[in-house]
Order: structure tokens, then C-alpha cells, then sequence
């Protein structure tokens, strides 16, 4: 006799999203996994990357953490400090994260993240990737969603039809398009007025100044802030690289007439964005090539009115793009593709045809993840604001919670402080669905 083992499950989009998505349903026997994405491979392409306590468990329940850990810099403390003078503002220790939360806090490469999600991946033979091939169109949504694909390797688009379609395709995400289209919304983006440089140095370009290479053999994630900008910079790749990203002002893609989200940058530009900052941030910024230098626009989307249509579900940035200040992107996406694998396994045998509890099961993963999820966005976005003030009252008030070094319980760097930290660290997202599915599923009309 069927069961929910045998439901068709197509992913689109081979990002952190996608991958933990296959790897969940795998994990929970699923058979026929397949997943559709528009590079011809996975490239591990990509700058740092934050591993909070709530998205490793994740990741040990899937089986590839140990992997995974092996490159990464387990996070002790946190500094934050004035852009301007490298002034500490404060700091903040977190020595007891994996006492605290059963897991650590951890930075590593995108490319080990994505490639231990992978390789997990390639150890389950209900998976198959389907590289070089993109959607073009959802035919239909429900019963059974089918939809059009054009491959590098055919000559002509092809139809294929599953019975359950997940779309993690990300912030430009072309089934939210579709989807919102087919149901008279639309989708709205909200300007950031944001941007940022992603800033990878090695440890040969550092290992002649010491002060540089203090901050690449420490356990330390440092925040350099200032007046609608700041860093956040932190060790990867077994203490080998140093990662920084930004956060500025957006002037090269505010006037652009397309929706580009990717520009080459040049080197005299992002020391003007950074002029003001210490001599410190200088020499760093200094290490980067003439010509290496990419800005990326930080964009997100205001709160869809849904996540779900018929047989078919959005994941990730498709559905909830954030701005990075908190850390949870990649996290929130792999959780999602946890939280569908648990609720889908939950399809009863005799209503695996059935519509109706399709869709009633896919909005029982909108229902749990929407509420946690646009409260972590809009925290961001709140970080963000009170990392990037000016001065002023509010400024000084934000300095004098900064010196307090989190002993109140609260610390304006909402990433760093403890509060927001329980809140998130101990969200377990599997056992959220176990504990409320059923109440969930019986409350949708």
C-alpha cells in the first residue's frame, strides 16, 4: 500500500534551501526527491557564513553537521566597536552556547555549508539533481502541480508533473511571481536603501600585520559601526580566511533601471563608503585586489499574503528575504525545509490524492513558520537601524546599553544579545511541527 514515502517531491533552486530540503525529505524516507536548478553546478561559490545553534541542530538531525564542523570557528565572544576608532562599545561573551542550547554558535564558508548539505545529498539515492535546468512556467498547481522546464541538455522546454512542487528559487523567485500572479496578488518589494561588499582575505595577505592577525586567530566576531554603515567580520575555513561583509548606503543600484542585485565595485568607491573608519578597517579594506571588489544590493519583500497555492509551497528567500544583521538567512531556509519534510510525512495513506489535504498541510507550514519567521525579519531590520545611528540622544542611549555588555539581558546588536539570542537558539522548529500539527492542520478551514 502507498505511502507518504511515495509522494513526487520537485524542488526548484539548489541553494541552502534547496539542498536542506532535499536532505530533510530524504531523511524521513521519502523516495522520488527531485531537484531543478538553473547552474550547471553548485560552484560553492560565496562569502561567510554565520551557524547558529538553532539551524545546527538542524543540521545533526540531517546527519551532515560533523562535516560540516570540522572548518568551522566555534564563536566565543563578540566585540563591537566604533568604525571610527576601533573604541570597543562592547563586549559581549558567549562561551556557554552549546551548555545553553545543546549546539554551538559557529562561522564558517558558504562552500562548506552548501558542500556538507551536498554531499548528504549525494549519500541518498532518492535524490536526483537536475542541473542546467530552469523553470520556465507552472502549468498548474493542483491536483498535481506540473510544470515547464527548459534543460541545457534538451533541445526543447519539457513538462514534468509531481505531486507536491517546493520552490526555494530566492528573492528573485520566479514561482512567487507566477503564484501571486495566478491569485491576482503581487509580490512588493521593499527598498533597503542598503548595500553591501563581501570581503574575503587570506591569511598570507594578513599574517604580516599583527594586529590583523589577532582578529583571524581568535574566536571573536567583531562589528565595527557608524553612521548608516557598519562591518561584521569574523575567521572561516579553520582560521584560514577572514570574512567581511558591510552594510551601506545603496547609491550604485538605487538609479538603476533594472532590478539588478549584483555590480563590480571599484576599490576608490568602498574607501570613500569607509573613509571615516579607523586605520585598522583601512588597512584591511587595502588588501583587496583592484578589481575584485562586488557590491550586492540587499533587498527584501514585504509580508506575502501567502506562502502556498494549491499543491505547491514557497521556502526560504522566495518567501521571507531578510537583511543579514541577525544572521538567520541560510538558518530560516534550512528550517523550512525541515518543517515541510516533518509535515508532509504526516499525509495520511488514503489522502495522498486528496487536494485538499495537500494544501491544508503545506498552509500548516506557512501557519508555523510566518509568525517566527517576519518577527526575525523585521528584527533585522530593527538591528540595522539602531547599529546605523547618527548622533544624538538616541545614539547615546544605544552606547550606554552597549557599555552595559548585555548584563541587563538586552544589547542593541540584537544578534549579540542574550534575549533575542534564547529566543531564536532555542526554537526548535521539528519539534514545533510534533508538538502542533495537529491542532494546526485542524484549525485551517
Amino acid at each position: 500500500m502507498a505511502d507518504f514515502r511515495d509522494l513526487r517531491i520537485a524542488i526548484i533552486g539548489a541553494g541552502m534551501g534547496g539542498l536542506g530540503t532535499a536532505l530533510a525529505f530524504a531523511k524521513k524516507g521519502f523516495k522520488n526527491i527531485n531537484v531543478y536548478e538553473t547552474a550547471s553546478n553548485l560552484g560553492f561559490v560565496g562569502a561567510g557564513i554565520q551557524m547558529p545553534p538553532n539551524v545546527v541542530r538542524v543540521l545533526d538531525r540531517l546527519g551532515c553537521w560533523e562535516e560540516i564542523e570540522k572548518e568551522a570557528t566555534d564563536v566565543k565572544e563578540t566585540s563591537i566597536r566604533q568604525g571610527s576608532t576601533d573604541e570597543e562599545l562592547a563586549h559581549v561573551y558567549m562561551p556557554d552556547m552549546r551548555e545553553k542550547y545543546g549546539f554551538p554558535h559557529c562561522t564558517g564558508h558558504r562552500s562548506s555549508l552548501a558542500g556538507g548539505l551536498y554531499n548528504g545529498c549525494l549519500k541518498e539515492p532518492a535524490i536526483k539533481f537536475n542541473f542546467g535546468t530552469s523553470l520556465v512556467k507552472v502549468l498548474s498547481w493542483a491536483p498535481k502541480p506540473r510544470i515547464l522546464l527548459t534543460s541545457r541538455s534538451a533541445e526543447e522546454p519539457f513538462e514534468i508533473e509531481a505531486d507536491i512542487l517546493l520552490a526555494s528559487d530566492g528573492i528573485k523567485s520566479v514561482t512567487r511571481t507566477q503564484m501571486l500572479a495566478e491569485l491576482g496578488l503581487k509580490s512588493e518589494e521593499e527598498d533597503t536603501g542598503q548595500a553591501a561588499y563581501r570581503i574575503m582575505l587570506h591569511r598570507d595577505q594578513m599574517k604580516h600585520d599583527p594586529e590583523m592577525l589577532a582578529l583571524l586567530d581568535c574566536d571573536t566576531v567583531v562589528r565595527w559601526i557608524g553612521e548608516r554603515r557598519h562591518i561584521i567580520a569574523y575567521p572561516v575555513s579553520g582560521h584560514n580566511i577572514y570574512n567581511l561583509s558591510t552594510a551601506h548606503p545603496d547609491t550604485n543600484f538605487a538609479g538603476a533601471t533594472n532590478a539588478t542585485y549584483t555590480t563590480r565595485g571599484e576599490k576608490k568607491a568602498m574607501f570613500e563608503v569607509f573613509g571615516t573608519f579607523c586605520p585598522l578597517v583601512h588597512r584591511m579594506l587595502d588588501l583587496v585586489p583592484e578589481g575584485e571588489v562586488c557590491e550586492w544590493k540587499l533587498r527584501i519583500h514585504k509580508t506575502l499574503p501567502t506562502w502556498v497555492h494549491g499543491s505547491a509551497a514557497l521556502l526560504g528567500d522566495a518567501c521571507h528575504a531578510t537583511l543579514p544583521h541577525l544572521s538567520q538567512g541560510a538558518a530560516m531556509a534550512i528550517e523550512d525545509g525541515a518543517v515541510l519534510a516533518e509535515c508532509v510525512s504526516r499525509i495520511p495513506a488514503d489522502k495522498l490524492d486528496d487536494p485538499e489535504t495537500i494544501t491544508k498541510t503545506l498552509k500548516v507550514f506557512e501557519n508555523l513558520r510566518k509568525p517566527y519567521t517576519s518577527t526575525l525579519v523585521d528584527l533585522a531590520s530593527h538591528s540595522g537601524r539602531v547599529l546605523h545611528l547618527g548622533e544624538g540622544k538616541a545614539k547615546e542611549e544605544r552606547d550606554r546599553l552597549f557599555r552595559e555588555n548585555g548584563k541587563s539581558g538586552v544589547v542593541p546588536d540584537k544578534w549579540a544579545s542574550p534575549d533575542v539570542q534564547k529566543m531564536i537558539y532555542s526554537h526548535d522548529c521539528v519539534k514545533e511541527v510534533i508538538e502542533k500539527f495537529d491542532e494546526v492542520y485542524a484549525s485551517i478551514a
